[in-house]
């Protein structure tokens, strides 16, 4: 059994949060230079991606938030089952850890009651997923997610006869209904199986891949081109300006499910894409 002190993980989420709201994952600028350079110059598709990546450098370099909506704090956690957590409650050290964090680099604190919209004034508590696996190790994913993209994102009950087509139609579909309001170009995580639950967690998920990664399974890696293929048809483009790229990729996961369903969750991904993740 191995011991893991709250204050610890407290002050992982500290860093994580901190990282992730100051600048792009790696894979994401990578996609971005090379969507600008799939623009014609002088678009206004280029123009509008050459401005996203001098806005990140900028932020990167003045330790600013690369996006005002630092987001909803959304926290994945695998937890090895040979690990005991002394001090806190695992939702309360990453509490403290977003509550520091959003608190000493003036990141927008977003959270707020849904009824009444009192702001927690802390930007927490913040969304935190626990998986149980072997082992004897604590990994962290911080996700900042924002909402304008948030919001974009759709849940569909398939039936089965839908099939592989109507997986892809659906994560097609979703990102057209969008159009610019998720600031493309976008990121699209899908979840696939699982139950009305499960898949949207999943499709949560598959937005920590690098962007350009793929699915081991074959047969899901052609659904993540196909529908890449077909969302970059739309012409919808960055900021909604028209182009070549709508989106920087989809990842696609998924789990098993009912022999009665087919359940596909689209979760989208603003150009934004922020990501910081840590083992301790």
């Amino acid at each position: 059994m191995r011991i893991i002190n709250s204050e610890k993980i407290e002050q992982a989420v500290y860093e994580l949060a901190k990282n992730a709201c100051l600048r792009l994952t790696p894979s994401c600028a990578r996609a971005l230079r090379d969507a600008a350079a799939a623009e014609k110059q002088g678009s206004a598709a280029a123009f509008a991606l050459d401005t996203v990546l001098q806005n990140a450098d900028t932020a990167a370099r003045e330790q600013m938030a690369v996006c005002q909506d630092t987001g909803y704090a959304v926290i994945l956690a695998e937890l090895g089952q040979e690990v005991h957590i002394e001090g806190e409650l695992l939702s309360n050290a990453v509490d403290r850890g977003v509550r520091r964090a959003y608190e000493d680099f003036c990141f927008r604190k977003s959270i707020c009651d849904p009824i009444t919209r009192v702001n927690t004034a802390d930007n927490t508590p913040a969304a935190l997923h626990t998986e149980i696996v072997a082992g004897d190790k604590l990994s962290l994913t911080f996700l900042p997610k924002g909402f304008g993209s948030e919001n974009m994102s759709r849940l569909y009950m398939l039936t089965p006869a839908k099939g592989v087509d109507g997986i892809v139609e659906s994560i097609v579909e979703t990102v057209r209904l969008a159009g610019s309001k998720p600031c493309p170009p976008v990121y699209v995580g899908v979840g696939i199986g699982g139950t009305f639950d499960t898949c949207a967690f999943l499709a949560k998920k598959a937005l920590t891949r690098e962007i350009g990664s793929r699915n081991p399974r074959a047969d899901v890696a052609e659904i993540e081109r196909r529908a890449l293929e077909k969302i970059n048809a739309l012409g919808i483009g960055a900021q909604g300006f028209g182009g070549n790229v709508t989106a920087l990729g989809v990842s696609c996961e998924l789990a098993p499910t009912h022999i009665a369903g087919l359940p596909v969750a689209v979760n989208i991904q603003c150009h934004c894409v922020r990501c910081e993740s840590v083992i301790l």
